[in-house]
């Protein structure tokens, strides 16, 4: 369940005045009990990780939303683990007999860890420090044929919010294209989460034969923060 390696903890804060914080992560921490309602307790963040993290409330809205794939499926990766938002979610929902939470960077994978625990659920999740592309291949290339897959990628930071409709095939570091081609290789079961403006068209395209694609936006104070393309047989009402 570790990771390799030490990180070191000059990339990893714990911020407690808006006077230490970055300006451009300002805005980030003034939301940080929607973020995280345990913030306080001394939840752990990278400086980079404040843009991608998804909301708790949101994070527990997709949580019931996957857990009612079919019961059958006892396994969930989170490929793109982060500082655990969503992977400290699915722990908390009680659904799953296993839960692989990936991250490629040593630092955010500390703060997952260390997250998780403050939420009690550390140990309900096996953390693995790589590349999801490997990882899913080659570790867990037997347990993914039967898992749901959930991916959050890194969107290339905020400024995918000036585009009024978001180009998925330009998505940084990793296009649509990437992501759902090689997962679905690997699972009948892909649960993706992207920007709130993500062009609907270029995701339909990716939907099953003779079935609707279920795409749903999270919001959080009248506001879209994303949206979620679900494929598989999920038991939505």
């Amino acid at each position: 369940m570790a990771s390799s390696g030490e990180p070191s903890q000059d990339k990893i804060h714990h911020y407690e005045s808006v006077n230490d914080i970055p300006w451009d992560i300002q805005k980030y921490w003034h939301q940080r009990h929607d973020i995280f309602s345990k913030y306080d307790d001394g939840i752990w963040m990278t400086d980079g990780a404040w843009f991608g993290v998804t909301p708790e409330p949101v994070a527990v809205g997709i949580a019931a939303h996957i857990a009612t794939v079919s019961p059958t499926i006892t396994t969930i990766v989170d490929a793109f683990a982060g500082v655990g938002g969503n992977t400290i979610a699915f722990a908390l929902s009680g659904r799953w007999e296993r839960i692989f939470a990936i991250e490629k960077d040593p630092h955010v994978l500390a703060c997952a860890k260390h997250n998780a625990e403050i939420y009690g659920v550390a140990n309900k999740i096996w953390w693995i420090q790589g590349d999801c592309s490997d990882v899913l291949k080659k570790r867990l290339a037997r347990v993914v044929k039967e898992a749901v897959i959930f991916g959050s990628p890194p969107w290339g930071g905020p400024g995918y919010r000036d585009a009024a409709v978001f180009n998925l095939s330009t998505m940084q570091p990793y296009t649509l294209k990437a992501l759902y081609e090689p997962f679905s290789k690997l699972s009948k079961t892909v649960v993706l989460f992207l920007p709130r403006t993500s062009d609907l068209n270029q995701l339909a395209k990716y939907a099953p034969e003779d079935k609707d694609l279920c795409v749903m936006h999270y919001c959080m104070h009248g506001a879209s923060k994303a949206l979620v393309a679900y494929f598989g047989d999920f038991a939505f009402d």
